[in-house]
């Protein structure tokens, strides 16, 4: 019976041990506050907003819609007195910090739209993001459309 009491001991450390390991092979990537503004008729681009958190770090890679025929990462900053927009390859996060894709700053822009999107459908997106390490996670969202007018909400503290 010791043996057996032992075994039982010995087996919850390694069991808890195990499901650590597990939650860390677990999403490392977040996304929060998803959403796309909406089109008008025969209108072929418009743009993906979010909060990005990676918690190890890493950089996003790429992004992809059923919705757009492409989709790129794009950076608006101002050079002199022009606001310019323009693809970047990748975007990085830093480990533990929030990226804001806003307007105005980076954003995911979906190309070649097949359809309209009105206010009230959601967007099925996949943001592939690349840790230190050179993995790759492919993270899911539904990204709620929401009306043309729509602007970022103030950041909830």
């Amino acid at each position: 019976m010791s043996t057996s009491r032992f075994s039982r001991t010995a087996a919850l450390p390694l069991a808890l041990a195990g499901l650590l390991v597990a939650a860390g092979a677990a999403a490392q990537t977040t996304v929060k506050d998803p959403w796309v503004r909406g089109t008008v008729a025969q209108q072929k681009a418009t743009g993906l907003f979010a909060q990005i958190t990676s918690t190890s770090g890493g950089k996003l890679v790429s992004v992809s819609s059923p919705v757009a025929a492409s989709v790129e990462i794009h950076e608006m900053a101002m050079d002199g007195n022009v606001m310019k927009m323009r693809a970047v390859n990748a975007l990085d996060l830093p480990a533990g910090k929030a990226v804001d894709l806003k307007p105005g700053g980076y954003h995911v822009m979906l190309l070649d739209l097949k359809q309209q999107l009105k206010a009230g459908d959601t967007v099925p997106v996949t943001l592939v993001v690349e840790g230190k390490d050179g993995k790759r996670e492919s993270v899911e969202v539904k990204a709620p459309v929401k009306a043309l007018g729509a602007a970022a909400e103030p950041a909830k503290h």
